[in-house]
């Protein structure tokens, strides 16, 4: 079987975005829905608008994103929407709350491991293809977070969210932390939730991962630590498991100190199984031809 193909580039930079999008060969059509993480209230670590403009105005696609399912800057159509004024996501371009209204989208996931349902914001079904752009970085409850955490919780509603994160038991986001699961059970509903957005999409999508500002926390934490390693890279592919994949192992194989800190919260949340379970899944692969664009 031929190994999925990631793209790296080392200089981070708006324009080695697009390089990375063209390195691809594959020109995402229609309607194009770029995912990305708003960044909570307080937090400096997650991709800013001006950043990622260019790749964006480039596609001519429309930012998305959804509300949470915690407490929070952004767990309110209300309170998200005044703070996408505050980090100025509508200064540039377009922006889509894609749950602020109800109802959310049900995507079905016949085939998954623990969910068999996933509720995505219901402006989802607008869109004929998917820049999913991610913030390469730790997280506090998976690990890390990636393009499978930006297709998975990214993608979907505050019920969907909860969902997620309950492995299933309720959609009501009051009821969240009340009904936390085994720590693989959430892991392998992300990667279903994940395989509902894939398949929705069929493959019309493009996945960039951008290893900037690695902070053992997401840029959902208002107070989450500076970075702990230097930055890496921008990686791209078609394969969401490859990329994911990619980025972890030149973390592993970084020679930065700073990186014992960022492995030792993945493998706290044993966050690999994520990607293990998307490869099962079929959504992807682990092997891959990391291939280095000048």
């Amino acid at each position: 079987m031929e190994k999925s193909k990631v793209y790296f580039i080392k200089d981070i930079s708006s324009e080695n975005i697009i390089k990375a999008y063209n390195a691809l060969n594959k020109k995402l059509e229609g309607r194009i829905a770029i995912k990305v993480h708003s960044g909570e209230a307080g937090n400096q670590n997650y991709l800013k608008p001006d950043f990622i403009k260019d790749i964006v105005n480039y596609v001519n696609g429309t930012v998305v994103e959804c509300n949470t399912a915690y407490e929070g800057a952004r767990n309110t159509t209300e309170k998200h929407r005044e703070l996408l004024k505050v980090h100025e996501w509508n200064k540039y371009f377009l922006f889509d709350l894609m749950d602020a209204e109800g109802p959310d989208l049900e995507l079905e996931v016949p085939n998954g491991i623990i969910l068999k349902k996933n509720y995505v914001g219901k402006d989802l079904a607008k869109y004929d293809s998917l820049l999913v752009l991610s913030h390469f970085k730790g997280h506090a409850m998976g690990g890390y977070g990636g393009a499978l955490k930006q297709l998975s919780i990214g993608c979907a509603s505050s019920a969907g969210k909860t969902l997620i994160h309950t492995a299933g038991t309720t959609d009501n986001q009051y009821e969240l932390f009340n009904n936390l699961p085994e720590q693989d059970r959430f892991l392998e509903a992300m990667a279903d939730a994940a395989s509902s957005v894939v398949n929705h999409f069929n493959g019309n999508a493009i996945y960039i991962n951008i290893m900037k500002n690695i902070s053992v926390d997401c840029d959902c934490d208002g107070n989450a630590s500076a970075p702990c390693m230097q930055d890496i890279g921008i990686l791209a592919s078609l394969d969401p498991v490859a990329v994911d994949q990619a980025c972890l192992d030149l973390v592993y194989n970084s020679n930065d100190s700073g990186k014992d800190k960022l492995i030792k919260r993945i493998e706290s949340l044993h966050g690999i199984h994520t990607v293990e379970a998307a490869a099962k899944l079929g959504i992807g692969s682990r092997e891959y031809e990391l291939i280095n664009v000048d």
